[in-house]
Protein backbone atom coordinates (compact mmCIF):
# COMPACT_ATOMS: atom_id res chain seq x y z
CA UNK A 1 0.00 0.00 0.00
CA UNK A 2 1.39 3.39 -0.99
CA UNK A 3 1.31 6.24 1.51
CA UNK A 4 -1.00 9.06 0.39
CA UNK A 5 1.28 11.68 1.99
CA UNK A 6 4.72 12.84 0.97
CA UNK A 7 7.66 11.89 3.19
CA UNK A 8 7.79 15.40 4.67
CA UNK A 9 4.05 15.53 5.36
CA UNK A 10 4.11 12.05 6.96
CA UNK A 11 7.04 13.15 9.12
CA UNK A 12 5.10 16.24 10.22
CA UNK A 13 2.03 14.13 11.08
CA UNK A 14 4.09 11.60 13.05
CA UNK A 15 5.92 14.35 14.96
CA UNK A 16 2.61 15.47 16.44
CA UNK A 17 1.95 12.10 18.10
CA UNK A 18 2.42 12.56 21.82
CA UNK A 19 4.79 10.32 23.76
CA UNK A 20 3.85 11.83 27.11
CA UNK A 21 1.18 14.08 28.58
CA UNK A 22 -1.57 12.18 26.79
CA UNK A 23 -5.16 12.74 27.92
CA UNK A 24 -5.22 9.26 29.46
CA UNK A 25 -2.07 9.92 31.47
CA UNK A 26 -3.34 13.27 32.69
CA UNK A 27 -6.71 11.84 33.80
CA UNK A 28 -4.98 8.92 35.49
CA UNK A 29 -2.62 11.22 37.41
CA UNK A 30 -5.47 13.48 38.49
CA UNK A 31 -7.23 10.48 40.02
CA UNK A 32 -4.06 9.46 41.86
CA UNK A 33 -3.70 13.03 43.15
CA UNK A 34 -7.33 13.06 44.35
CA UNK A 35 -6.66 9.82 46.20
CA UNK A 36 -3.85 11.55 48.09
CA UNK A 37 -0.83 10.19 46.22
CA UNK A 38 1.97 12.58 45.39
CA UNK A 39 4.16 11.63 42.47
CA UNK A 40 6.68 12.67 39.88
CA UNK A 41 5.74 12.36 36.23
CA UNK A 42 8.08 11.15 33.49
CA UNK A 43 10.80 10.90 36.11
CA UNK A 44 14.19 11.69 34.61
CA UNK A 45 17.02 9.96 36.38
CA UNK A 46 15.00 6.79 36.99
CA UNK A 47 15.55 3.75 34.83
CA UNK A 48 13.01 3.54 31.99
CA UNK A 49 11.64 7.00 32.81
CA UNK A 50 8.39 5.89 34.49
CA UNK A 51 5.19 7.73 33.56
CA UNK A 52 4.42 8.01 37.27
CA UNK A 53 6.88 7.62 40.12
CA UNK A 54 5.65 7.23 43.69
CA UNK A 55 8.97 7.40 45.50
CA UNK A 56 7.43 7.23 48.98
CA UNK A 57 5.86 3.89 48.04
CA UNK A 58 8.78 2.63 45.92
CA UNK A 59 6.34 2.26 43.04
CA UNK A 60 6.69 2.99 39.33
CA UNK A 61 3.77 3.08 36.94
CA UNK A 62 4.00 2.74 33.18
CA UNK A 63 1.06 3.41 30.88
CA UNK A 64 1.84 1.38 27.78
CA UNK A 65 0.44 2.30 24.39
CA UNK A 66 -1.15 -0.64 22.58
CA UNK A 67 0.78 0.15 19.41
CA UNK A 68 4.25 1.03 20.72
CA UNK A 69 4.38 -1.80 23.25
CA UNK A 70 2.79 -4.50 21.07
CA UNK A 71 -0.46 -5.23 22.90
CA UNK A 72 -1.63 -8.77 22.08
CA UNK A 73 -5.22 -7.58 22.00
CA UNK A 74 -4.88 -4.49 19.76
CA UNK A 75 -1.50 -4.34 18.05
CA UNK A 76 -1.63 -4.54 14.27
CA UNK A 77 1.58 -4.55 12.29
CA UNK A 78 1.54 -1.69 9.73
CA UNK A 79 1.23 -2.75 6.11
CA UNK A 80 4.39 -0.90 5.07
CA UNK A 81 7.92 -1.39 6.40
CA UNK A 82 6.81 -4.57 8.18
CA UNK A 83 10.32 -5.71 9.08
CA UNK A 84 11.22 -2.30 10.53
CA UNK A 85 8.10 -2.22 12.72
CA UNK A 86 8.50 -5.81 13.81
CA UNK A 87 12.04 -5.12 15.03
CA UNK A 88 11.05 -1.80 16.59
CA UNK A 89 8.13 -3.23 18.61
CA UNK A 90 10.12 -6.30 19.67
CA UNK A 91 12.90 -4.04 20.98
CA UNK A 92 10.32 -2.01 22.91
CA UNK A 93 9.03 -5.23 24.52
CA UNK A 94 12.60 -6.27 25.40
CA UNK A 95 13.21 -2.87 26.97
CA UNK A 96 9.99 -3.19 29.01
CA UNK A 97 11.24 -6.54 30.34
CA UNK A 98 14.65 -5.06 31.19
CA UNK A 99 12.99 -2.21 33.08
CA UNK A 100 10.73 -4.66 34.95
CA UNK A 101 13.74 -6.79 35.97
CA UNK A 102 15.64 -3.71 37.15
CA UNK A 103 12.85 -2.53 39.45
CA UNK A 104 12.08 -6.03 40.76
CA UNK A 105 15.76 -6.53 41.55
CA UNK A 106 15.69 -3.26 43.53
CA UNK A 107 12.46 -4.20 45.37
CA UNK A 108 10.19 -1.66 43.71
CA UNK A 109 6.56 -2.24 42.82
CA UNK A 110 6.05 -2.13 39.05
CA UNK A 111 2.63 -1.44 37.64
CA UNK A 112 2.07 -1.61 33.90
CA UNK A 113 -1.25 -0.54 32.47
CA UNK A 114 -2.30 -0.94 28.86
CA UNK A 115 -3.86 2.14 27.33
CA UNK A 116 -6.96 0.08 26.43
CA UNK A 117 -7.44 -0.86 30.09
CA UNK A 118 -7.68 2.80 31.04
CA UNK A 119 -9.95 3.57 28.11
CA UNK A 120 -12.30 0.69 28.89
CA UNK A 121 -12.61 1.09 32.64
CA UNK A 122 -10.45 3.87 34.05
CA UNK A 123 -12.03 3.91 37.52
CA UNK A 124 -11.66 0.17 38.03
CA UNK A 125 -7.93 0.25 37.27
CA UNK A 126 -7.26 3.33 39.35
CA UNK A 127 -9.05 1.78 42.35
CA UNK A 128 -7.17 -1.49 41.81
CA UNK A 129 -3.82 0.34 41.71
CA UNK A 130 -4.60 2.40 44.79
CA UNK A 131 -5.55 -0.75 46.74
CA UNK A 132 -2.39 -2.53 45.59
CA UNK A 133 -0.12 0.33 46.69
CA UNK A 134 -1.87 0.69 50.06
CA UNK A 135 -1.78 -3.08 50.73
CA UNK A 136 1.94 -3.34 50.15
CA UNK A 137 2.86 -0.22 52.13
Amino acid sequence: MVDIFSKNKRSEIMSKIKAKETKLEIRFRKELWRAGFRYRKNAHGYYGKPDVLLKKYKTVIFIDSCFWHGCKKHFKLPATKKEFWKIKIERNKQRDNEVNRYYKKNNWIIIRIWEHQLRENKNFFIEKIIKKIKMIN
